[in-house]
């Protein structure tokens, strides 16, 4: 027969058992609002029967529950919305950078505006119509030096400020990169630290949400695949183990080394891989030319920067500020690519081929005095890269207006060749200029107009992923 004290002692075990879940429920009210908690709850198993099977067993009929017992704590996750929040998480850094970057590039440009280059290069030409009926007039033609020398300083500003923030975007790019390593070197951490509880049939839920929430963070930076490798040991069935953290593509599929292995930015414990970003002075501009995952022992792989196409806020950053590929020569192999790379690139050389452009016109008429016109702008210093920087009025035409040549004849009175010099806005520079001067075919006023274009579809389609990705994630 069973002891008196049976019942006593299924409603100890009871009790007891119920007071570990009430200690549990306090763990979970306390952590209500720590970042990255996952709610926790006790497994409650029953304890096993009365009498037990053998052969001096009590003769009695059947088996009688002695009660229940706390079995384990264990969080309640579900994996695949995790995998959910990190493949959404990864694309809103993706486009939340390219967004803030274009941004960024939209409000330098302040198109339209009455303070953007367009303005500047409309008020240049209206004054230049004014001239042509005015050529005598001193007070005109020094108010198209000045505007002329006002749409010189609105190119340089541009231009520096453009170049300003691509300096911001390498520096966050190597800070970004310090961020992921650290992020890493904790979650190995933690992986060493699971790996010696786990074994002694213990669930470190705590540890698990710490290391949870440095995957989610590392998520944003860079597209990640993670999978549980086992402790082994007296590891209980639910014991998640060591985090492996493969490296993926845009298309999630995992990132390969030279030798056609997976590229795993942690496999193991006291293993893991290290970004660090090399830069190359392109056209007067600092691009990204390669991608390094170095790993513990100092070995590294090394990415051309188009070939790291795992998404993320590295990637975005060197999408938005420019990459180039180099050879192991060290030379630039085929065009750099980027969304300040390329407003630069094409700002350099609008400002080169306008100002060769009416440099062109501008030496085919003549100045006030009767004389041969000659340069309008200064290129004894420009080239295609560095126009925007270094366009500036002639000091020819600063030191005396008078040298302005808007004369078709030589006659002072005569203001015709003014026309000329308001035309090169619409030239087109396969008809009308000569063969080193190139727009794509598009004239001085169409290819600015496409390059801001170019930008408010880039800035219309992240601004639209931004907030469409961060819905997904929630």
């Amino acid at each position: 027969m069973p002891s008196t004290f049976h019942g006593l002692e299924v409603a100890r075990r009871a009790l007891f058992t119920q007071q570990s879940a009430l200690h549990t429920t306090s763990h979970n009210i306390a952590n209500a609002n720590t970042h990255g908690y996952s709610r926790q709850r006790v497994q409650f198993e029953q304890t096993s029967p009365y009498p037990a099977a053998a052969r001096n067993r009590p003769e009695i009929p059947g088996q009688m529950g002695t009660g229940v017992e706390a079995g384990q704590v264990e969080r309640i996750r579900d994996a695949f919305l995790d995998f959910q929040y990190r493949t959404e998480n990864n694309k809103n850094g993706y486009w939340g950078t390219r967004a803030d970057a274009l941004s960024r590039m939209e409000d330098i440009m302040n198109e339209p505006s009455d303070e953007g280059l367009a303005k500047s290069m409309d008020q240049f030409w209206e004054s230049l119509q004014n001239l042509a009926t005015h050529p005598e007039d001193g007070g005109v033609r020094r108010t198209v030096m000045q505007r002329a020398t006002a749409l010189s300083e609105t190119f340089q500003y541009i231009d520096r400020s453009l170049k300003n923030v691509q300096g911001e975007l390498t520096n966050q790019l190597d800070t970004n990169g310090s961020q992921v390593n650290s992020i890493l070197n904790n979650i190995q951490k933690y992986n060493d630290q699971i790996n010696e509880i786990e074994p002694n049939g213990y669930l470190p839920n705590d540890l698990y949400d710490k290391r949870d929430a440095l995957i989610d963070e590392l998520s944003q930076y860079v597209n990640i695949k993670v999978d549980k490798v086992g402790n082994g040991g007296n590891s209980k069935a639910t014991a998640e183990g060591i985090a492996k953290i493969t490296l993926l593509d845009e298309n999630g599929n995992p990132m390969k080394d030279e030798n056609g292995e997976d590229i795993n930015l942690i496999s193991k414990s006291n293993d893991k891989l290290d970004f660090s970003f090399e830069f190359t002075e392109h056209e007067g501009q600092k691009l990204v030319s390669k991608v390094n995952l170095t790993d513990s022992e100092g070995e590294s792989l090394s990415f051309n920067p188009s070939d790291f196409n795992s998404t993320g806020v590295l990637k975005a950053t060197m999408d938005a500020n420019g990459h180039v590929t180099i050879n192991e020569a060290g030379e630039v192999v085929g065009e750099p690519e980027g969304d300040y790379y390329e407003m630069v690139h094409q700002l350099n050389k609008m400002a080169y081929e306008f100002s060769k452009a009416f440099n062109d016109v501008h030496e085919e008429g003549y100045t006030l005095e009767g004389e041969q016109g000659g340069e309008f702008f200064d290129v004894s210093e420009m080239n295609e890269f560095n126009a925007a920087s270094v366009i500036k009025v002639s000091d020819a035409i600063k030191n005396n207006e008078n040298n302005i040549a808007v004369s078709s004849d030589g006659a002072p009175g005569d203001g015709q060749h003014a026309l000329e010099l308001d035309r090169v806005r619409d030239m087109v520079s396969d008809d009308l200029l000569d063969e080193d001067v190139d727009l794509d075919g598009k004239s001085v006023k169409k290819f600015y107009e496409s390059m801001i274009g170019d930008l408010g579809i880039k800035e219309e389609e992240a601004n639209k992923m931004e907030p469409n990705t961060n819905e997904l994630r929630m």
